[in-house]
């Protein structure tokens, strides 16, 4: 019987454990912390929840229709929230981890840090004390990845949040500053002031600068709409912390906060698993190199998921896991990612898939796009609210879709069609001959796909 160690329990390892123990091999997972990885337990579930539970006090706040529907502010308990937030994530984490690893005989879980001792044995310091080797014929690492934190002057030592410690805490601070721009930088900095905090940004860049202009400059008009202050293009200078009080320099001012945010991306834990007595590539962000079927530069050594150089996305870990499992197996499983859909949960939310017309562009591609505002989508119009646009990257000469890009309300609903058609190749002709339900977000598509042979301005309200 063939021989799996996998060193993780999130979703990659997860998937990974799954498909191995189905395809008949002795699987041991050794987890050093809290089974379910980032996702269930301090990201993706508990940020999702205090999103919602922000917006719901948004819209009781001020909505639209707030002529016809009387608006009133709410009492905020962000206690009861985060004991709300917790049950649902322990629940989660037993549904879809602990009672799943109880019920898989042939996958023996393990508590504890691993490590390499070289390219076939594991050392693992038991949590119960002792040590433990473990021998594999084959290893999957999904160790995950942790938030990454900047050199700025005196940081380290005072009390600063990462979204981990944002997520736990159980009141609103009255006044927050979050140094970031990124994915978690704008979810965590819109749902805190949604629950009554005054918040404010500093931002090296643009907001979300690595994804299409536009998005960033629609998203920072939202956020200043919302109170949101916005220092962009700002370098965070030095940090203090006296008696209860963050002191932030900026080239503008001195910012005081009763808490700090550090949002500026994720590191890859790597640096404890001894790699290097296996022979594992990293890059020069620490994390691990690896193909399309999960292979390391080590043999018989694979990874998945936030430590490697693929994605940080949970479904992506995941897929990534599954076929890696698959590989050691003996198969030949590839992940492809060029129809990979993300989604970040702003209101609106910020959904792409694809290329960028730049990256079009750089790729050889003849590249044309179009750009619909939301004030000619009937769901937008319906709903009062056009704030966002949606935008169609094609190839100007076959037509072929090659990405979308959206700011909108539900644009993480919209964009898996999007991903669809990308996958299966359709040009933007094909999107604009398809039947899409009248007065639904994802209408949206279709009318920006006719744009490209014609003006939808004069169209009839449900034109096909």
């Amino acid at each position: 019987m063939l021989r799996i160690a996998i060193i993780g329990s999130g979703g990659a390892a997860m998937a990974a454990a799954l498909q191995a123990a189905d395809g008949g091999a002795d699987v041991t997972l050794i987890e050093r912390g809290t089974r379910g990885g980032t996702c269930v337990n301090v990201g993706c579930v508990p940020s999702k929840i205090l999103i919602r539970a922000a917006q719901v006090a948004h819209v009781r706040r001020h909505s639209p229709f707030d002529a016809g529907v009387s608006a009133a502010a709410p009492r905020i308990s962000r206690a009861q929230l985060l004991q709300q937030q917790q049950a649902r994530v322990a629940e989660l984490r037993e549904a879809k981890y602990e009672s799943v690893l109880r019920s898989t005989p042939t996958i023996a879980a393990l508590r504890g840090h691993a490590r390499f001792a070289d390219g076939q044995q594991l050392l693992v310091d038991l949590a119960e004390g002792g040590q433990r080797t473990v021998a594999f014929d084959r290893c999957l690492v999904a160790t995950g990845a942790t938030a990454a934190l900047p050199p700025i002057p005196g940081l380290a030592g005072t009390p600063f949040w990462t979204s981990t410690e944002a997520l736990a805490s159980d009141h609103i601070p009255q006044r927050l500053v979050v140094i970031g721009s990124s994915v978690v930088a704008v979810e965590m900095a819109q749902a805190f002031a949604r629950l009554g905090s005054r918040v404010t940004i500093v931002a090296r860049h643009g907001l979300l600068s690595s994804e299409d202009a536009a998005i960033g400059e629609t998203l920072a008009a939202v956020f200043r709409g919302e109170s949101i202050e916005l220092l962009e293009h700002t370098q965070a200078g030095a940090v203090a912390f006296s008696a209860g009080e963050f002191l932030l320099s900026t080239p503008q001012r001195t910012l005081r906060a009763e808490r700090l945010l550090v949002a500026t991306g994720r590191s890859a834990n790597t640096a404890s698993l001894n790699l290097g007595e296996a022979g594992i590539q990293l890059d020069a962000r620490g994390r691990i190199v690896v193909d399309a079927g999960m292979r390391t530069s080590s043999p018989n050594i694979f990874a998945a998921g936030d430590c490697t150089d693929q994605p940080q996305f949970v479904y992506v870990a995941a897929a990534a896991g599954k076929r890696a499992a698959i590989n050691m197996l003996g198969g030949d499983a590839a992940l492809d990612l060029a129809a990979m859909p993300a989604v970040i949960f702003t209101d609106p939310q910020v959904a792409a898939v694809g290329l960028t017309q730049e990256q079009a562009k750089q790729q050889g591609f003849d590249a044309d796009s179009r750009t619909l505002s939301l004030d000619n989508v009937p769901r937008a119009l319906v709903n009062f609210d056009t704030r966002g646009f949606i935008k169609l990257v094609a190839d100007a000469r076959s037509g072929r879709l090659l990405g979308v890009q959206a700011v909108a309300p539900q644009a993480g609903e919209l964009i898996q069609t999007a991903a669809i058609a990308i996958h299966a190749r359709m040009t933007v002709q094909d999107l604009g001959d398809q039947l899409f339900p009248y007065l639904t977000m994802v209408e949206g598509l279709k009318l920006a796909a006719q744009t490209f042979s014609k003006d939808v301005s004069r169209l009839s309200c449900c034109a096909g």
